[in-house]
């Protein structure tokens, strides 16, 4: 099997390729198929936000190419629902200063997905370090299922400077608990420790 290739897309192109990118999201979490036309309008909705930049791992063949795995991002604002729901909860547990220091300058992952026939092979880790790479914005920050044991993108994502800023944390409108995670930028190489 020929490697997936690894190529930025712009806004545009993200929005015309989402049904592709919406597959991978399926293989990868296995949604309620009810939640997918909400998922597909918020991330059309996501390429229109402040410093998005979006990335696709393709496998080409002749007749085209199709997704493997993908990941996108945007500059956190006051006026985002993701952003002024973690800030109100960070605020209530941790402080408001605590939750500005970082919230208040940060790059947001929306999502990373890579199908399960492609896990374990390094693409999300390299999606992960490509999409904040030279980021001007003091922190990045996400959210990730929260599971016992620790799922592999979790783990991915510790091995590379984040944390837990809010753990067990369940999002407005139900579903199960999350972790809130965030890193320093630039992101700690790869078996180095964070700085803090």
């Amino acid at each position: 099997m020929r490697e997936p290739v690894l190529r930025e897309i712009d806004g545009r192109a993200f929005q015309r390729g989402l049904n592709g990118l919406l597959g991978v999201y399926v293989a990868a979490m296995s949604p309620p198929e009810a939640q997918l036309p909400g998922r597909l309008a918020i991330m059309h909705r996501h390429a229109s936000y402040p410093g998005f930049r979006a990335f696709v791992y393709e496998r080409r063949r002749a007749f085209g190419a199709t997704p493997v795995g993908f990941i996108y991002g945007f500059h956190g604002a006051v006026g985002q629902w993701w952003h002024d729901v973690v800030n109100r909860e960070l605020s209530t547990r941790a402080g408001y200063e605590h939750a500005r220091s970082w919230l208040g300058d940060a790059y947001e992952v929306a999502e990373l997905h890579v199908h399960p026939d492609y896990q374990g092979r390094g693409l999300g880790r390299t999606l992960l370090t490509t999409l904040c790479a030279e980021r001007g914005e003091r922190t990045v920050v996400l959210s990730t299922l929260e599971r016992h044991p620790e799922t592999p993108a979790k783990q991915l994502y510790r091995s590379v400077g984040f944390h837990d800023l809010l753990s067990a944390f369940e999002f407005p409108g139900g579903g199960p608990p999350y972790a809130v995670m965030g890193a320093r930028l630039p992101l700690a190489r790869v078996n180095e420790p964070a700085s803090r």
